[in-house]
């Protein structure tokens, strides 16, 4: 039983109400950070998010987010990070802020030069480079900062396509993609989230991926498994051929 099926035992346990959550036309799928520093062995951020990914099979499964995108006409958004010159001169930062910036994650130089991007840490992970390359039905938007989704341009992208249904995954688990999920939920939209399609960083006496899971299934409207959402879309597509 991985992490997110045992908070989804414990919301049943905890006799919480069960929301539901129809996919229809205006859902899309939002994938934050799918980024090397956070998803490769070599990425700066392994040490401390790696045990969570193997564990969550992280990486496969929001590969998978992507094709079941493409397989079934959803439109796929990324939400990427990404630090420029001008914000390692912030004169404050969070503890995790700080961290990112002393070693380097994300980092991208100046905004309008992209020399030694390819595969640098802030590049996306090469095996979903087909997906995002493709361009049709993925958009990616313009870079969030800190973790939440306020200071870029994702919810007007999202509002544009006459979205109001997320389905969401990426990393990490307890920052960027619970930030992305409390900040879309404010502003008006129907939230799932993707349990085992994210990973957490787990240090000393502090398990970022519990602390999610169990906020996940507090204020989602729905948590899937990676294969509870296959078969729901699968579910779906047999009826629409009906």
């Amino acid at each position: 039983m991985n992490s997110t099926e045992k908070a989804n035992q414990g919301k049943e346990v905890a006799q919480l109400p069960v929301s539901g959550f129809e996919i229809d036309r205006h859902t899309a799928i939002v994938i934050v950070d799918p980024q090397n520093d956070f998803l490769s062995p070599d990425g700066v951020a392994w040490g401390a998010v790696g045990e969570s990914v193997i564990e969550n099979n992280t990486v496969d499964n929001i590969e998978t987010l992507f094709r079941l995108g493409a397989e079934n006409g959803i439109h796929v958004f990324v939400s990427p990070h990404y630090y420029y010159e001008h914000d390692h001169g912030w004169q404050f930062e969070g503890a995790l802020e700080k961290l990112m910036h002393n070693i380097n994650m994300f980092d991208r130089g100046d905004q309008l030069n992209v020399e030694d991007f390819e595969g640098s840490g802030a590049d996306w992970l090469a095996r979903y480079k087909p997906y995002i390359n493709d361009g049709e039905r993925v958009t990616v938007v313009s870079p969030h900062k800190v973790y939440g989704p306020e200071n870029n341009d994702l919810v007007l992208q999202l509002r544009k396509q006459k979205i109001d249904k997320v389905i969401l995954g990426g990393m990490s688990g307890n920052l960027c993609v619970e930030s992305h999920m409390r900040e879309l939920l404010e502003c008006g939209f129907e939230v799932a989230v993707v349990g085992d399609a994210t990973g957490s960083a787990k240090l000393p006496n502090l398990d970022g991926d519990q602390a999610a899971q169990t906020n996940f299934v507090m204020m989602a409207s729905e948590v899937y498994t990676t294969s509870q959402l296959e078969v729901v879309l699968e579910a779906r597509r047999i009826l629409s051929e009906e």
